[in-house]
């Protein structure tokens, strides 16, 4: 595997990634030396320093050999269909042929033919292959396009335009117009060609790429404006970016919008006067109007790279994918592209894995490998310490694979961390094994009763042995029996086992919120016939309302002969039961009346006056002995024995108020007469009579009654009083008296007028 070192900041990751070409590459190099190579979409053919050409597939397995020349071979050419092959060698040889049919021609020149021959006839030859070996009849075609200066060390054809590089600089030829377009000079006529040759690069059919010395040009062919062409030609150049660059270029191609250049580096070693060589690099970038961007930049370990000059070096590149050759005398190097498989490699690497485990997701269907992306990063997090995002991830991770789950489960109990791990074990359609889950609580009831309960109410009681769960936990509860938590998840766990009685049984023992929610949703209420005085005992409110809601499951003669024995939750029953309906529990109003004198005297009144079945003498019989006077009051009046309650009043009460408005309710002049003459030597009741019996006595009887001298608190007020009330009536009756006379004109008129 060829490495490369990038010189980016180590947390940049590399564009490409390399590797050696092997296979028969490897035999044939250490016997020969690589002088040249052409790439095609089918295959790769490679030229040697000992005349041979190869023909090689991707992997650098050799398909084909051709014995050429004894002597170097310095350019390969391949028509589109990969058919017809032209070869130029050292010796002046220029041959021509397909490689199916070996059909084809030869020539010799008188000198060595560099990739292309002075006048480009060579060139012409070799590139056009194809069409002189239409239908496989030989026609042997030479044209010379350019002489005079030097020798021409470069070529490269793209459509209909041709450019080449000698001593003097680029030139671009039309071959449409059969005109010469531009000559691009060299910058640096320092450096010596042969040493330092041009590299060209066509970017597409109008965008050359130059690279000479540590120069590069972009240059773009337009067409030039109908209206300024003259004697011009058709087409003109214009460079759109150029730039100079740190070493020396000995390769170039396009990648999308950016560049991959192939450099040639020496330096100057302090301790040797002769120059050193050190490994060759292969940098992306990014051309500019003015200058350039480097976007990666990978030292390239070479085999004999310190034996290399910058003219040893070739970059080749296949158009239909992203892959770069490096060729140099004793090694071939692809640079490719680097897939969605190497940025996860990276990412690994870099131990990020949670982006590395996104980027996996993101992009399943293209990655080819990292399966195992989750599990290392959960290997890579438990090994940190952090078990809790090491068993968080494992819900994502290990998805529906029951055995990667349960062997997690057992690593987390080897490093003692079975609780970080619970919370996120499947607990759905897709489960473990119970003796799974069980290991699990059984760790807990050790350590954490809390947690223990938690995962209780939380995991489907069907996860696990119920039963064996429940055993545990009545263990523990022997040497704590009074412990609220076990014994609130014990009886959870008898619910999940459906054995009620059991639950309701410790719900009750604990006064337990939940134990009403239990009867409610399980139907208990036969089980709870003899436990009412419990419930009331916890919440009697609660309790009440249960019981009145459900009395077709609970007769009301039921809870009354559980309750006979609390009297107190037998009132608060039987209450409630006379606020919702006042008849349905008619049969034990008289009983209420006791229980209301004992225990809820304020409501006692209330229920004596809405009861239509409550015994009034023994109602009345209670109360006189308890002395409750206004109870008393209401019953006399109600059986009728009216001046005995207004003798209570008066004498009990001494509330001349509620004596003169009981007498106001009844409307008795007897009554009335006795409230008077109860009152008569009594001053603070004649004042009260004096302000609130004009309107049903006429004051003027209880006046004459008050005996001479007799101070009664406020008087004149209250005559004042008196009066006012008087001319009120008066004005009343007047009033009355004035509405019936108009009243009885108007019907004379109207019945004159029938």
């Amino acid at each position: 595997m060829a490495t490369a070192d990038s010189e980016e900041d180590t947390e940049e990751e590399p564009k490409l990634k390399y590797e050696r070409l092997t296979n028969g590459v490897t035999e044939i190099l250490q016997k020969d030396a690589a002088s040249c190579m052409t790439v095609h979409d089918k295959f790769l053919a490679l030229g040697t320093h000992f005349g041979k050409v190869y023909l090689l597939d991707i992997q650098g397995n050799v398909t084909q050999k051709f014995e050429i020349s004894s002597v170097k071979i310095n350019q390969i050419s391949l028509d589109e269909s990969g058919d017809h092959v032209g070869i130029c060698s050292e010796d002046g040889k220029v041959q021509v042929f397909g490689l199916y049919t070996r059909e084809g021609f030869h020539e010799n020149f008188d000198c060595p033919i560099k990739c292309k021959h002075c006048g480009l006839c060579c060139f012409v030859l070799v590139n056009f292959c194809q069409q002189m070996l239409t239908n496989l009849k030989l026609m042997k075609y030479t044209s010379v396009l350019h002489e005079g200066e030097g020798n021409i060390t470069n070529v490269k054809w793209t459509a209909n335009l041709i450019a080449w590089a000698n001593n003097v600089g680029v030139k671009i030829y039309d071959i449409c117009s059969k005109q010469r377009i531009t000559n691009v000079l060299r910058d640096n006529a320092s450096l010596r060609p042969d040493m330092y040759p041009c590299s060209l690069c066509w970017k597409d059919n109008t965008t050359l790429i130059i690279g000479w010395g540590s120069s590069v040009k972009i240059c773009v062919v337009k067409e030039r404006d109908p209206t300024q062409m003259r004697d011009l030609p058709s087409r003109y150049v214009e460079i759109v970016s150029a730039f100079e660059t740190e070493f020396f270029i000995s390769g170039l191609a396009p990648l999308a919008d950016q560049l991959v250049t192939l450099y040639y580096v020496k330096e100057n070693s302090e301790h040797v006067e002769e120059e050193f060589r050190t490994r060759p690099r292969l940098d992306i970038i990014q051309p500019l109007a003015e200058g350039c961007e480097e976007i990666s930049s990978d030292a390239l370990t070479v085999r004999n790279f310190q034996e290399n000059q910058c003219r040893d070096y070739r970059l080749e590149h296949s158009e239909g994918e992203s892959l770069f050759y490096i060729v140099s005398p004793k090694d071939i190097v692809v640079a490719k592209e680097r897939d969605q498989d190497d940025h996860i490699d990276w990412l690994l690497e870099k131990k990020k894995y949670e982006e590395a485990l996104m980027a996996a997701e993101i992009s399943f269907k293209n990655i080819k490998r990292h399966d195992k992306i989750g599990m290392a990063f959960i290997n890579h997090l438990v090994e940190r310490g952090d078990y809790d995002a090491a068993a968080r991830k494992c819900q994502k991770v290990l998805g529906k694979n029951m055995d990667l789950w349960e062997n997690e489960v057992y690593r987390f109990k080897t490093i003692g961390q079975l609780k970080a791990i619970s919370q996120y074990l499947p607990r759905g359609d897709l489960r473990l094994r119970p003796a799974i889950y069980e290991m699990i609580l059984h760790e807990f009831l050790k350590t954490d009763y809390e947690g223990f309960a938690t995962l209780i109410r939380e995991w489907p009681g069907e996860l696990y042995n119920n039963m064996a769960i429940v055993q545990a936990v009545n263990e523990h509860l022997k040497k704590d029996p009074t412990n609220s938590m076990l014994l609130t998840t014990l009886a959870e766990l008898y619910t999940y086992d459906q054995r009620y009685d059991r639950a309701l049984e410790i719900y009750l023992k604990l006064r337990h919120k939940d134990v009403y929610q239990l009867i409610h949703k399980h139907n208990l209420f036969s089980s709870i016939k003899d436990k009412i005085v419990l419930l009331m005992d916890f919440d009697k409110e609660k309790a009440v309302d249960m019981l009145l809601d459900n009395e077709d499951k609970i007769s009301m003669d039921k809870v009354v002969e559980e309750l006979k024995d609390r009297s107190e939750l037998l009132h608060v029953y039987l209450h409630k039961l006379f606020k919702r309906d006042h008849h349905k529990g008619q049969k034990y109003h008289e009983r209420q009346i006791s229980l209301y004198a004992e225990f809820d005297r304020p409501n006692l009144l209330p229920f004596l006056r809405e009861s239509m079945h409550c015994p009034l003498e023994k109602a009345l019989e209670i109360c006189q002995q308890r002395h409750f006077v206004e109870e008393t009051v209401f019953l006399l009046s109600r059986m009728g024995n009216c001046r005995r309650a207004l003798q209570m009043i008066m004498e009990e009460l001494a509330d001349v108020d509620k004596a003169i408005e009981f007498a106001k309710e009844q409307d008795d002049r007897e009554l009335w007469e006795d409230l008077i003459s109860y009152s008569i030597d009594k001053p603070p009741f004649i004042t009260g009579l004096l302000n609130n019996i004009g309107t049903h006595v006429d004051p003027i009887l209880l006046i004459h009654r008050i005996k001479e001298g007799m101070e009664i608190p406020n008087l004149r007020d209250s005559l004042v009083k008196i009066l006012q009330d008087y001319n009120l009536q008066i004005l009343l009756r007047e009033g009355c008296k004035k509405i019936l006379v108009a009243d009885s004109l108007y019907v004379t008129e109207v019945v004159s007028t029938l």
